[in-house]
C-alpha cells in the first residue's frame, strides 16, 4: 500500500485556497494513475472552517476517490504536525508527501526526521499565482532554517541515553 500526504494549506471565507486545491486534485491524479491506493490529507482548523483536511476530503470525494481510501488527519497546523500527527494513520513508514516543490525541501527533512521513507510529488506550477510561489519560496528560506535547527535538537534528544 502507498500512501500519499497531503499537506495542508489555507481555507479561505469562500472554500479552498488555490494551492489546497492544487495539492489534493495532484494527490487526486496520483490515485487515479495508480501510484497511490491511500491518502492522508492533513490539516486543522485554520483562519476560516472547516479544517483544511474535511476540505481536501471533500474535493477528493468530487474527483471520485473512494472515501474509503481517505484517512482524514484534521488537528494539524503546521508542517511538523502535519506529518507527526499523521504518523499513527500510516501502515508503512513509504510515503508521497504531496506539497508545492518551494516546500518540499523542508516536509522531506521533516518526514526522515521522524523516520519516514518518504518522497515529494509536487503539482506543476503552471497556472498557479507567479507571485504566491515566489513567496512561498522566499517564506521556505528561514522556515528550512528554522526547522532544521528544531529537528535537530529532536534528534539529539531522542538519541540521548535514558
Amino acid at each position: 500500500m502507498t500512501t500519499a500526504l497531503i499537506l495542508g494549506a489555507a481555507v479561505w471565507a469562500d472554500g479552498p485556497s488555490p494551492t489546497l486545491r492544487r495539492r489534493t486534485l495532484h494527490a487526486a491524479a496520483l490515485y487515479h494513475a495508480g501510484t497511490v491506493n491511500h491518502l492522508i490529507p492533513c490539516g486543522g482548523i485554520g483562519r476560516h472552517p472547516p479544517s483544511e483536511a474535511v476540505a481536501m476530503t471533500a474535493l477528493l470525494v468530487a474527483q471520485g476517490i473512494p472515501p474509503r481510501a481517505i484517512t482524514p488527519e484534521d488537528r494539524s497546523t503546521t508542517t511538523f504536525e502535519n506529518i507527526q500527527l499523521a504518523l499513527p494513520l500510516l501502515q508503512t513508514p513509504d510515503v508521497i508527501i504531496v506539497t508545492d516543490a518551494y516546500h518540499g525541501p523542508r516536509a522531506l527533512m521533516t518526514a526522515r526526521a521522524l523516520g519516514l521513507t518518504a518522497r515529494i510529488s509536487a503539482p506543476p506550477i503552471r497556472g498557479s499565482n507567479p507571485v504566491t510561489q515566489i513567496r512561498g519560496g522566499l517564506r521556505e528560506i528561514p522556515a528550512l532554517l528554522l526547522y532544521r535547527y528544531r529537528l535537530g535538537r529532536l534528534t539529539a534528544r531522542s538519541q540521548k541515553p535514558k
